[in-house]
């Protein structure tokens, strides 16, 4: 790529310096300032001239490298030398920057590699031997050491672990894997050795399944077809006649004046017709466009993005890291103190059906620092993200570090919680079914979110509730897009349906689909992609590895770049630095002033042109009144573009 670019620009500066000197110096001999713009001429302008004669003997005849050379030819057939080599110069500047956008629109995503499995440990002969997984059968065994990669899908025959699936749900929160559950490729085994019983060929598991869609789902993209080529097929052609037209039918066939003088308006005609104005203006107004997003934080990989998100019409979220922070936290402590000031046990049906009451011995009353404390001090010793979130919140209310000299015997009970012995007391943390298993009366929380259950010698002391965070500006990103004229907002996750449509109604989203793999979410981006209208374009906004092949599927795909993987972001088409999905509705608002500064910049230009061709054509205007008139659309198309940088 760079070294592509670094050619360009030495032919660029190279044309220019030989511009500059044949224009300054005053020559004797007219034919040396001539060839220096010929040399220059030819540097910056001869693969141009190469490529339009390449395209005739491919029948492509009418298009913009053809235009250009015919009218740059033009210019020189008539003298108009240093009008020759600016056109070109202004053409392959315009070039440069749009090549640049193209070739780095889409990179090859090597990050999502990092999920393909390098080896399986298969258990063969009571020997394990490490093998590739394509050469794995359904019905063997595997075994999964700590830290490695799942190779392939199964059963678990033995062990039991915590396994991170973020790579392929999205979700940060591990999961706890024991006899006879079902587990996935792609995920890795966080600290317990797992024997699995493969179910799938490496050929139908859910990590080659995840690369497989982002090789398929690349070549799915719709991309915009460049104005300068749709532009040219009609313009070219017509202008190209009308130049022959007239230095033939008058003087030939009407019989009015003489060739020479005929000849002369129907080169002016043609140097009049080069779009120079179209050629720099609209790729300085795009990347005007794509420079003042770029101060926003947002990161849009070409032209043709700004173009497809000034249409959009529907945009898809996913939940975790994109509109959450992805990071768990404490979001609520409740002790039976507060529970009786807010009324919930008395409302709670659990104690009516035994006559208890909330003066019954089944409590144990304590402050919410104090329940804190004694959670955060069972948790002492793992690296679970939910314990990790209490230590947090414990740290950053006291300010000191855990005392683990009173606490005695922690015992981890997988699937459940945790037990310990704090100050001669049994403190009992963890989720409902601890609690049932020790008959303990709860008060059963109905918030959103990983629910801490909390006992002191069998009584009940309250509960706290971790959740990921809403970001702070997702609703107001919500709220902007509809004022933008998106007309529909879907959320994707990996997530549990209840937490996910928690934050669906908080944040006022049309619809939203749960409980998704990879593979699943690919399947509903599709299904809207093709019912949506002909000219409306569907947006993706996500973060993670699981997410590439739909940011890649997607007509736009948004990145959450300062957070997210290295995989989406090279997937991505628009990549957001700030993490804030309320960029999202920026990026489409900066499109739409982009596209319609473009436009205008178009129109100008096409109207300046007809006029100055009418006039032309007429002999009203003269060569130097030509070059005049396009060089100066070129700069009032130019210093209009330059509004978008701010």
């Amino acid at each position: 790529m760079w070294e592509k670019m670094k050619k360009q620009i030495i032919q660029i500066v190279s044309a220019f310096i030989l511009f500059i000197i044949a224009l300054c110096a005053k020559f004797e001999n007219i034919w040396i300032n001539r060839a220096i713009y010929l040399i220059g001429y030819l540097i910056v302008g001869g693969e141009i001239i190469l490529k339009a004669i390449k395209n005739i003997f491919k029948g492509e005849l009418f298009d913009e490298h053809f235009l250009m050379a015919v009218a740059t030819i033009g210019a020189i057939a008539i003298g108009e030398y240093p009008e020759a080599v600016a056109v070109m110069l202004f053409y392959q500047v315009g070039e440069l920057f749009q090549d640049y956008a193209v070739d780095k629109s889409k990179k090859s995503i090597t990050e999502l590699m990092n999920i393909r499995p390098d080896y399986a440990n298969v258990k063969r002969n009571e020997n394990i031997t490490k093998v590739n997984p394509e050469k794995v059968k359904i019905g063997e065994i595997i075994v999964v050491k700590p830290g490695e990669k799942i190779p392939l899908d199964g059963i678990v025959l033995e062990g039991k672990s915590m396994i991170d699936t973020s790579s392929l749900t999205g979700e940060s929160l591990p999961r706890n894997v024991e006899k006879n559950d079902e587990i996935l490729s792609g995920c890795i085994n966080q600290n317990g050795t797992l024997s699995i019983k493969v179910t799938k060929e490496y050929g139908e598991s859910t990590v080659h399944k995840i690369l497989d869609l982002v090789e398929n789902a690349s070549n799915k993209k719709s991309k915009s077809e460049n104005f300068i080529t749709k532009f040219a097929k009609y313009y070219t052609p017509i202008v190209v006649i009308l130049a022959i037209l007239l230095a033939i039918v008058p003087p030939f066939i009407l019989r009015l004046g003489e060739f020479t003088n005929w000849l002369y308006r129907a080169l002016t005609f043609l140097v009049v017709s080069c779009p120079c104005a179209l050629v720099i203006s609209i790729p300085l107004g795009f990347f005007g466009g794509i420079g003042g997003a770029s101060k926003k934080g947002i990161l849009v990989k070409g032209s043709n993005y700004l173009e497809a998100l000034a249409n959009t019409e529907t945009v898809i979220f996913d939940k975790t890291g994109t509109l959450t922070e992805g990071i768990f936290e404490v979001q609520k402590i409740e002790t039976i103190k507060t529970l009786k000031q807010s009324n919930k046990i008395e409302k709670d049906k659990k104690f009516e059906k035994n006559n208890k009451t909330e003066n019954d011995k089944d409590f144990y009353e304590i402050e919410k620092q104090e329940l804190l404390k004694l959670v955060a001090n069972c948790e002492k010793d793992s690296n679970h993200p939910i314990a990790m979130s209490v230590k947090k919140a414990y740290a950053e209310q006291n300010n000191q570090k855990i005392d683990g000299n009173k606490i005695k015997n922690i015992n981890e009970l997988a699937g459940k919680g945790i037990s310990a012995i704090i100050d001669e007391k049994e403190i009992l943390v963890g989720n409902e079914k601890l609690m049932k298993e020790n008959s303990i009366n709860y008060i059963e929380s109905k918030d959103v979110g990983t629910v801490l259950y909390v006992s002191i010698n069998k009584k009940f002391a309250g509960y706290i509730v971790i959740s990921d965070k809403i970001k702070h500006d997702s609703k107001t990103a919500i709220s902007d897009l509809y004022k933008n004229g998106v007309n529909k907002t879907i959320m994707l996750t990996g997530d549990k349906k209840e937490v996910a449509e928690n934050v669906s109604n908080q944040l006022g989203i049309t619809s939203v689909f749960s409980e998704l793999l990879p593979d699943g979410k690919v399947e509903k981006v599709e299904e809207i992609i093709k019912n949506k209208s002909p000219k409306s374009k569907v947006v993706f906004v996500g973060d993670g590895i699981n997410d590439a092949p739909v940011l890649a599927l997607s007509d736009i795909g948004i990145a959450m770049g300062g957070l997210g993987s290295d995989a989406a972001i090279e997937a991505a088409d628009v990549v957001i630095m700030t993490d804030e999905p309320s960029k999202v509705s920026q990026s489409i608002d900066i499109a739409k002033k982009t596209m319609k500064i473009v436009k205008e910049n178009i129109i100008f230009a096409i109207a300046i042109k007809i006029i100055v061709l009418i006039l032309g054509a007429c002999g009203g205007a003269t060569m130097w009144e030509a070059v005049f008139a396009d060089v100066g659309v070129s700069i009032l198309a130019i210093i209009n573009s330059l509004r978008m940088l701010k």
